[in-house]
């Protein structure tokens, strides 16, 4: 290929932390770089407009997602002044993985020109390199360091280079052009038979410190944990697509005995009848790679989703009368260590299909040895049987609390070892990566032969995340202290306001914005035919969606000490399981909410603006998100906290012209041109449990608006 700026991570060990500065320039240039050469490959305006595969956005989204991202999160750790673009960075935020809150519907979205985005990532290029340029470089880059910031988006654009990769593979043909910086390999030969290589057992440890990195690492991979395996056979090779077509022409798509029933249903409903990538051209196969089809490379490694893997590992037990399964996460990392693999990021030219030192594409599975094995890193990813869970001591980054934790759900298998695309963090052994088990990525699987099952993990739903926690407690515990639950009773007071103010009106669409785990979410839909819950926390929303999806949730609290308490509430309880068809659950910012975000007859706010960046941007701007006539309800206890809200941006709260300015006296002057207050400010108590013995008891001032039908002259 063309290009050769190496995209490898950066060590971050280095003596004078100052001789960094160069080197994550250059990588992230070399990244940003790459990441539009990509795009290359398109073939016109409507290749960026239409979607490749239904459950994802069209590439114009991933073009200017990147980008966002960069300023997204360096405007949150405030290393930019002002945002670059407030709409594109609305529109580009999130809605990436078809997680149930992403909002998919392109009915919702007026995609901009694709000149504009161009033009886009050429200004937060210029901005994040501004930012690399002033900021500071005198002690160690750490987890808690305002570089971590930008080196996550470095490694964040390279993951959109793969998965972006994957859906232009999966775009029309006539969509998409080659291009000499995406040259594939045209090595191919007979392939190998399979052969089997004894593993013997291991104890090793598993986990990063976040207190001295080394590299640039995702949250999942900090903690600690002691690992043993048991002696196994493991595939000396990936499998090839010889041998998968062994299972294809047995019938093994039709065989639903040896489908998970996961697997079948996805198969049944996708009329699977061979892996993805391959293409019948009448009695000849064929591989389709980035921009072209080519007779099928029978020695290259088969390309699957983990349901295909796992179905070819029973049909491969069934004839072979050997237990054969995909490994689990402990047995890759023995296979890695008995390969003698180390951790570091590899010497250049790597030493296997990985890094896009080589090419574009898979090629041969006997092409790169790893001691007596091939391929256990580079050239496809490889499906593990092992679901995405914590290791011990694992904490969320509080500027990326979503990248792991919606994952945690039993729902996302890990794959491991990188493919031919695979650049910095994902190519080193140490990261770990999960996706839904029909998902497809440059990603293949060997086996492994053993009685023994793989060892599943502790199941991880993030309940017993001390913050999660604590807000499910106080949504859906009755109350404490003789204080009755706040978010039902915000609801119940949203509902008497409405029928007072919008008396006769109809009660069609509300939205909670700062929903949290969604208790007021909920309670609303009692009365109103649609509610939208809104939260900029990942880790909330998949709370309220569990509850919609399960009708249950179950989480830890602390007692005392090391004393915890199990707890479960179910819609049941409170009679709203009826509701839930009414009730979503989206991620967003309340500062830069999406144009789908509007014509609300209500819209509930609870203890929201005195924790968010930039309050008055939201005030300004709610009006647009009501309807003439909408209520908006306001509850806030007026703690501003300059860890929230930085000093210049609360609304209230302080000295103006030598006299009190209150909170209260803010939220007139920002909303009374669009609203009227309608009824006497009043103060709702609240109690938040964090031990059994310790409460925090507050009380929020509750406000109710009226949007006016006409602007006051």
């Amino acid at each position: 290929m063309a290009v050769t700026t190496t995209l490898r991570s950066q060590r971050l060990d280095a003596p004078d932390p100052r001789s960094l500065r160069e080197p994550i320039r250059q990588a992230f240039h070399a990244t940003y770089d790459r990441y539009e050469s990509l795009f290359g490959l398109l073939a016109g305006e409507e290749a960026y407009l239409c979607k490749p595969i239904r459950l994802r956005h069209p590439l114009i989204f991933y073009l200017g997602h990147t980008a966002t991202f960069f300023a997204n999160k360096l405007a949150l750790a405030g290393l930019l002044g002002e945002r670059i673009d407030p709409g594109l960075e609305s529109v580009f935020a999130v809605g990436v993985d078809e997680m149930s809150w992403d909002d998919l519907d392109d009915a919702h979205y007026d995609w901009p020109r694709v000149d504009a985005v161009w033009a886009y990532r050429a200004k937060v290029r210029a901005a994040v390199d501004a930012v690399i340029a002033r900021l500071p470089l005198d002690a160690r880059i750490g987890w808690d360091s305002p570089w971590w910031v930008v080196l996550m988006g470095i490694e964040h654009e390279r993951i959109h280079l793969e998965t972006s990769s994957v859906l232009i593979r999966q775009h029309r043909l006539e969509h998409v052009r080659p291009h000499p910086d995406w040259a594939p390999c045209r090595e191919s030969g007979t392939a190998p038979a399979p052969a089997l290589v004894p593993i013997p057992p291991l104890r090793f440890r598993s986990g990063r410190d976040r207190h001295d990195p080394g590299v640039y690492g995702w949250d999942n991979e900090f903690g600690d944990r002691v690992a043993e395996t048991d002696a196994f056979l493991a595939g000396k090779y990936l499998v090839s697509n010889r041998e998968f077509l062994a299972f294809v022409e047995a019938g093994g798509y039709a065989d639903d005995s040896v489908w998970s029933a996961e697997g079948a249903a996805w198969k049944n409903y996708a009329r699977a009848t061979q892996p993805t990538f391959w293409v019948h051209d009448g009695s000849a196969w064929k591989l389709r790679l980035l921009a072209e089809e080519v007779p099928m490379p029978w020695d290259w490694p088969v390309e699957t989703n983990a349901h295909e893997a796992k179905a070819f590992c029973n049909w491969k037990s069934r004839d072979s009368g050997r237990p054969h399964r995909l490994p689990g996460e402990d047995e890759w990392q023995a296979m890695r260590l008995h390969a003698g693999i180390g951790d570091a990021p590899q010497q250049r030219p790597a030493p296997a299909n990985l890094e896009l030192d080589h090419w574009a594409s898979s090629c041969p599975v006997t092409r790169f040895a790893h001691g007596p094995l091939f391929d256990v890193i580079g050239n496809v990813w490889q499906w593990l049987e092992t679901p995405t869970y914590p290791y011990p001591g694992f904490a969320v980054h509080p500027l990326y609390d979503d990248f792991t934790t919606p994952t945690f759900d039993g729902q996302h298998d890990l794959i491991k070892g990188g493919s031919w695309i695979s650049c910095g963090n994902l190519a080193l052994p140490a990261s770990r990566y999960a996706f839904r088990r029909h998902f497809f990525q440059h990603a293949g699987f060997r086996y492994v032969v053993t009685d023994k099952p793989a060892v599943q993990p502790p199941v991880s739903r993030y309940e017993d995340d001390t913050q999660v926690a604590q807000y499910c407690a106080f949504h859906w515990d009755a109350g404490h202290l003789g204080v009755d639950n706040f978010p039902a009773v915000m609801a119940r007071l949203c509902v008497d306001a409405y029928a007072s103010h919008c008396a006769g009106e109809p009660a069609r669409h509300a939205l909670d914005l700062g929903c949290a785990t969604g208790r007021s979410t909920f309670e609303l839909a009692r009365v109103f035919e649609r509610v939208t819950g809104l939260d900029f926390s990942a880790r909330f929303i998949q709370v309220g969606e569990q509850l919609k999806r399960e009708g249950r949730i179950r989480y830890v609290l602390p007692d005392e000490g090391e004393l915890v308490s199990h707890h479960e509430h179910t819609l049941a309880e409170y009679a709203l399981h009826g509701v839930a068809p009414r009730v979503g659950f989206q991620q967003a910012d309340a500062c830069n909410l999406k144009p789908l975000h509007t014509g609300y007859d209500l819209v509930l706010a609870a203890n929201l603006i005195d924790r968010l960046y930039s309050p008055a941007r939201f005030l300004r701007d709610v009006h647009t998100r009501i309807r003439a006539g909408g209520l908006l309800v306001l509850s806030s206890p007026y703690t501003w906290l300059v860890e929230h809200t930085p000093r210049e941006s609360w609304i209230g709260g302080f000295k103006k012209d030598g006299k009190n300015f209150s909170t209260l006296d803010g939220l007139h002057a920002l909303l009374d041109a669009h609203f009227e207050r309608v009824a006497p400010p009043r103060d709702i108590p609240f109690v938040i449990r964090e031990t059994r013995r310790k409460f925090q008891h507050t009380l929020a001032e509750v406000t109710v608006w009226k949007r006016r039908a006409r602007v006051p002259a």
